[in-house]
């Protein structure tokens, strides 16, 4: 069920741009909650708007609503005590992915994170986008932002809830054995396996989903390291290569493979106006200057390259032929493509597309400053060479990871 991304009916969808928008609408659903609340993230910090989540949450837990709780061990490498104790005490259930231990990053199987950001309430709406459980004016490496963050979740109503839901739940399950399984001696493991719950102990859809036959088409497309490997970039694929008018791309952290950026380039040839829009400040060493090299190919085959320069840029969003569109968690570049577990919601509604490509346009008339081909010719041959250098080093990493790139 969860391997395919077929499209179903019957969706309603509504685009939150950016914390404001966001924030709101899910402490709303939390505060409604009556039978079930779960989220995954992977930043959930304990300030501002993350405060209030964290205090939506624990009174849905009071009300007796069962709340689950996923975390990633990089992304939130510390729940406060004081919110481990009023969790436990009101009832969150919670789980941090993979926390780090004393070799930390060391270990390249420890790469591979939980990067999606998904909630379901109720089995009646799913939230999923690229916006963590932070205060768009905060954040954890740069404090207090002059400009707000910079991006998209989108709200589903429809049958797409109920398997954003049984991912979630088939996610718990697999947490809760490995926990089992680590507290069992491993002589014990056989005759205790049919009792630690592999599985979720109901068969996937909540008993309130119902299938309609109108409003938008859409899809669940997740990334895994077992059997999603590429689901999400072959998505990317399919519609960039069936796009005959416009690709607007917006994408923070964009360092796309050979497979992406071909066909990127054959759109251009093809006669299609491409657009990408990606973060304009530096903000790491290795996602900024890695990513430069590849600037300069996609500009030089006719690719359009907007950096958004008023402030951070998280979102990975994207619109083709103002029909196709999609709102994640997913960045087009190796952490993601490659390691991280991630999810997207694809849609095929002009209405729903309409409304994000009018945004992204808007973003790059006011906010962004083109990349000049001219200009990137004539960069300091010190930054030709930081780049080459983020590039190897990453390539290097990814060696050492085990994926090819």
């Amino acid at each position: 069920m969860l391997r395919s991304a077929t499209f179903a009916a019957g969706h309603q969808l509504t685009l939150l741009e950016g914390g404001a928008q966001f924030f709101p609408a899910l402490i709303a659903a939390v505060d409604s909650a009556q039978k079930e609340v779960r989220l995954e993230t992977y930043i959930f910090h304990f300030d501002a708007q993350g405060l209030e989540v964290a205090q939506a949450l624990e009174r849905a837990a009071q009300r007796g609503v069962p709340v689950y709780v996923v975390v990633d061990g990089v992304g939130t490498p510390l729940v406060p005590p004081e919110w481990q104790r009023r969790w436990t005490a009101s009832g969150v259930r919670w789980h941090q992915y993979a926390p780090l231990g004393h070799l930390g990053l060391l270990i390249p199987g420890r790469w591979r994170r939980l990067h999606r950001k998904l909630c379901v309430v109720d089995g009646r709406w799913a939230f999923c986008g690229g916006i963590n459980i932070v205060d768009d004016w905060l954040d954890p490496h740069h404090g207090a932002l002059q400009v707000a963050r910079l991006d998209y979740a989108v709200r589903v109503e429809g049958p797409l809830v109920a398997q954003c839901q049984l991912a979630m739940e088939q996610f718990w399950a697999r947490l809760e054995t490995t926990r089992q399984l680590e507290q069992l001696h491993w002589q014990e493991v056989r005759k205790s396996w049919p009792a630690l719950g592999l599985f979720p102990s109901r068969a996937g859809t909540p008993t309130d989903a119902t299938a309609v036959t109108t409003g938008s088409f859409a899809a669940l497309v997740l990334r895994d390291n077992v059997r999603n490997r590429t689901r999400i970039e072959r998505a990317y694929l399919k519609a960039i290569g069936e796009a005959r008018q416009h690709i607007v791309l917006a994408n923070a952290y964009f360092l796309p493979g050979a497979r992406l950026r071909r066909a990127l380039k054959h759109a251009v040839r093809r006669g299609v106006r491409v657009q990408v829009v990606v973060q304009g400040r530096y903000e790491y060493f290795i996602q900024y200057h890695a990513s430069r090299p590849v600037f300069s190919e996609l500009v030089n085959a006719g690719v359009e390259i907007h950096e958004y320069t008023p402030g951070f840029l998280h979102a990975k969003v994207a619109v083709v032929d103002g029909v196709w569109a999609t709102v994640g968690s997913s960045n087009l570049d190796p952490l993601s493509l490659l390691l991280a577990r991630e999810a997207n919601v694809v849609v095929h509604d002009a209405a729903f597309a309409g409304r994000l490509h009018a945004a992204l346009c808007a973003l790059i008339q006011t906010s962004t400053r083109a990349l000049d081909r001219a200009a990137d010719a004539k960069r300091p041959w010190r930054q030709r060479l930081r780049d080459r250098l983020a590039f190897g080093f990453m390539r290097v990493l990814l060696f050492f990871s085990g994926s090819r790139y």
